[in-house]
């Protein structure tokens, strides 16, 4: 196992010192958590699970693989996805991994449903963020990688973690394939299992979006806890007055998400949730008309989506010498700089 993990994690229950006995890491208290490959499955089954790939990957990890170690129960797809993977998987054609080429959609956003099945290369986005230099990154919500491998590109020493069996290691398998420099945890971002001040810099994108406000505040204080004074976060969240983003709102009546569904945030609601428990909070604009369009994936799209993301770009750009333009972004970055007094 990676030797800073086994340094700065704890146990996601008891906050104790962990030991490793041959392929599973303990604690004082008697907890036990399966590694496999080298990656540590963090979950606790106790808790309120907050989508169905939590339930599953840590039974899963607790029984031999099946399947290849590709875990596909725990990715969330339907079955024909799931079928998909295993077909890909089995015609033994080296490239993408069977699992990102049909997780992409699910993870990228409905724009790049067109590349389910049929990726060529890995849509990696780029990470607005500074130079790394060896600083440790935390990626919450890692999935296949893809921002984990930006950071790793940007000079970060990064920490994947996220509940997915399936998703995690098929990142590990990614990372290796691409020669990034990133390891990876299973583990729910409401329990961090890592030690207090131990992280940099914290990513997170296109993840808390998907949870109740009440387990978000509950992350973010996660979040606040493993930063290191004067350490950065930087969050993607949805903005309620988006165009794209009302529209939605529009057709559930303005109701709150349940679910897995997105939860629209405003703008001073994320700001008096960051600020109290992480430090002084400002935004920036992710992109405009939908959650997730990278320009950077420009060539992905079809030609009436490269219009669309082409334009969200240029507004992008333009809301950094104006930025009332912020109000009316679909997709935001909260970005929070560690202040021990906030906490």
């Amino acid at each position: 196992m990676n030797r800073w993990l086994l340094e700065n994690m704890e146990c996601p229950r008891h906050h104790t010192a962990l030991s490793c006995h041959a392929n599973e890491l303990m604690c004082p208290n008697g907890c036990r958590f399966p590694v496999i490959d080298g990656v540590p499955v963090m979950l606790l089954e106790e808790v309120q699970q907050t989508m169905e790939s939590t339930r599953v990957s840590l039974p899963l990890a607790k029984e031999e693989s099946t399947d290849g170690g590709l875990y596909v129960e725990s990715l969330g797809l339907s079955e024909e996805e799931k079928s998909g993977i295993l077909d890909l998987a089995s015609s033994g054609q080296d490239g993408i991994d069977p699992v990102v080429s049909f997780l992409v959609a699910a993870t990228n956003g409905i724009a790049y449903k067109s590349q389910i099945g049929s990726l060529s290369e890995y849509p990696i986005p780029v990470l607005r963020a500074p130079l790394g230099k060896g600083k440790v990154l935390l990626d919450v919500g890692c999935s296949w990688g893809r921002w984990s491998t930006a950071a790793s590109r940007k000079g970060y020493k990064v920490i994947g973690i996220d509940p997915s069996l399936g998703a995690v290691m098929a990142a590990r398998r990614v990372a290796q394939q691409l020669g990034t420099e990133a390891t990876f945890i299973v583990g729910d971002a409401r329990f961090l299992p890592l030690k207090q001040s131990v992280i940099d810099y914290v990513f997170s994108y296109s993840v808390l979006q998907h949870l109740s406000r009440e387990h978000v505040a509950v992350v973010v204080s996660e979040i606040g806890r493993v930063l290191r004074d004067k350490g950065a976060c930087c969050v993607q969240m949805p903005a309620k007055f988006g165009l794209r983003c009302l529209y939605h709102q529009f057709r559930r009546k303005f109701q709150d998400g349940s679910g897995f569904e997105v939860r629209y945030w405003s703008l001073p609601a994320l700001k008096k949730l960051f600020s109290p428990q992480i430090g002084t909070t400002t935004f920036s604009v992710d992109c405009f008309f939908g959650i997730g369009l990278q320009y950077s994936d420009l060539r992905f799209m079809p030609p009436a989506l490269k219009a669309v993301v082409t334009v969200s770009e240029g507004l992008r750009r333009i809301s950094r010498s104006f930025p009332p333009l912020i109000w009316v972004a679909d997709s935001v970055y909260v970005s929070s700089i560690k202040d021990g007094a906030a906490r």
